[in-house]
C-alpha cells in the first residue's frame, strides 16, 4: 500500500522542474495521491504544464495566491474536482524584491516588506482558510520555510522575516484546525537550487557553507525533501503538528 494512497490535495508554488513544490507534488503522485496544481502566471504556464502531465495532475489552473477571487476560484475548482473533499495542501511559495534583498535589512522599504509578508506568509494562512472546509476527515497542511526565519542569514533580510511569521503561522494555524485534526505543519530545507534561490545574492557560498558545515558534510535534495513531505502528508505522522522539520543535512544543529 503506498503512503498517500487514494489521498486528494492541492500543491501551491511550482515554478519549473527544480521547486520545492514540484518535487513534493511527484513525491505524492508516486504514493498515490492525486494532486492539483496551480500556476501564478502564463509565463510559466509553458513550464509547469509538462509536470502536471508527467504525473497526471487532476487538474491544473491559475491562481495567483495573493489575489483573494483567484482563491476563491481556484478552490471551487478543487472542490469540483475532488467531490468535495481534500486531504492535503502544499504551501511551496515565496516572494520578495529583489532590491529588498541587498544590502541591509534596515533599509527595506515598507512596501517590499508588506509584499514579502503578504505572498510568503500570509497566503499560507489565506489557503488553510479556504482548504479547512473541505478536508473533512481531517488533513494536512505543509508549507516550506528555511533557517533564515532562526538566525540573520547573509542576503536573506525581508525573507527572513517573513519566514519567521510563516513559520509563526504554522503554529497558530495548528492550534487553531487541531480540532478538527487538520495537522500544520513545516519543512525548513537546506539551501537547493530553485527559481528562488537564484535571487538570493552569494547563493552559491550559501551552498558551499552548509556542505562544509552540516554533520552529513553536503547539501539535500530536492527528492529528500519531496520524501520528508510525503511522511508530513501521510497517516503516518497523524501525531505531528505544528512541527518544523529541518531537512538540511543537519546544518540547524552544529555551531558555527
Amino acid at each position: 500500500m503506498k503512503l498517500l494512497e487514494g489521498k486528494r490535495g492541492l500543491v501551491f508554488g511550482i515554478a519549473n522542474d527544480h521547486s520545492l513544490g514540484w518535487h513534493i507534488a511527484r513525491a505524492a503522485a508516486l504514493q498515490g495521491a492525486r494532486v492539483g496544481l496551480n500556476y501564478h502566471d502564463d509565463r510559466l504556464l509553458r513550464r509547469v504544464r509538462p509536470l502536471a502531465d508527467q504525473i497526471q495532475a487532476a487538474f491544473l489552473a491559475p491562481c495567483d495566491v495573493a489575489d483573494e477571487a483567484a482563491l476563491d476560484a481556484f478552490f471551487a475548482r478543487a472542490a469540483d474536482v475532488f467531490d468535495g473533499q481534500l486531504d492535503f495542501v502544499v504551501h511551496s511559495v515565496a516572494f520578495a524584491d529583489r532590491a529588498d534583498l541587498l544590502g541591509r535589512f534596515v533599509d527595506t522599504t515598507r512596501a517590499g516588506h508588506a509584499l514579502a509578508l503578504d505572498v510568503s506568509a500570509y497566503s499560507f494562512t489565506a489557503i488553510a482558510r479556504r482548504a479547512a472546509p473541505l478536508m473533512l476527515g481531517g488533513g494536512s497542511l505543509l508549507t516550506l520555510t528555511y533557517y533564515g526565519a532562526e538566525k540573520a542569514m547573509p542576503g536573506y533580510n525581508v525573507m527572513g522575516v517573513a519566514k519567521a511569521a510563516l513559520e509563526a503561522s504554522v503554529r497558530y494555524l495548528a492550534a487553531d484546525l487541531g480540532p478538527a485534526s487538520i495537522r500544520v505543519n513545516g519543512i525548513s530545507a537546506g539551501p537547493i537550487r530553485t527559481l528562488a534561490a537564484a535571487g538570493i545574492p552569494g547563493f552559491r557560498d550559501m551552498l558551499k557553507a552548509t556542505a562544509d558545515k552540516a554533520p552529513l558534510r553536503r547539501n539535500v535534495t530536492g527528492g529528500e525533501v519531496g520524501d520528508a513531505a510525503a511522511f508530513l502528508l501521510s497517516d503516518l505522522s497523524s501525531a505531528v503538528t505544528g512541527e518544523i522539520l529541518h531537512v538540511d543535512a543537519g546544518y540547524h544543529a552544529v555551531g558555527v
